[in-house]
């Protein structure tokens, strides 16, 4: 275990709209608001074309290669994320949805791309005097947080 010490900034209350794609909307608003580091919660829903990452489709093969689950109707979200800057001090999101339509819930990461549905709600928690980054894994290519 990998641990390093933060504390809380500011809080926003953002609404995403239709058509919005949430990682890009989420990683702009960061960059806007001057924020690298923070943690967020989401309820709302999600429209058909989004694409949501799951995995990976071959378990621990040495060469890893994700699962994609279609969304190919609306569905009723909740999900949490962090962001953290890149190797390039850029805000990258990390976020899973849970995605429920009738009795079927699918849950992957949105950095395919997730089209918000009418509304998506989010509270998103600024963190600061925060070190951690992400950054890229040799071994399996992930972004993994460092923190």
């Amino acid at each position: 275990m990998k641990y390093s010490e933060a504390e809380r900034g500011r809080v926003f209350v953002i609404r995403l709209e239709d058509g919005d794609i949430i990682h890009e909307k989420i990683e702009q608003f960061a960059k806007e608001k001057s924020i690298s580091c923070a943690y967020l919660t989401a309820l709302g829903g999600i429209d058909k074309d989004s694409k949501l990452v799951c995995g990976p489709e071959n378990g621990r093969a040495e060469t890893i290669i994700p699962g994609i689950i279609d969304i190919t109707n609306v569905h009723e979200v909740t999900g949490t994320g962090t962001i953290f800057p890149d190797k390039n001090g850029k805000p990258s999101l990390h976020m899973h949805l849970a995605c429920g339509r009738g009795e079927t819930t699918k849950t992957g990461c949105v950095r395919t791309g997730v089209k918000t549905w009418h509304i998506l709600e989010i509270v998103l928690v600024e963190l600061i005097n925060c070190s951690a980054k992400r950054l890229t894994d040799k071994t399996t290519g992930f972004n993994l947080l460092e923190p």
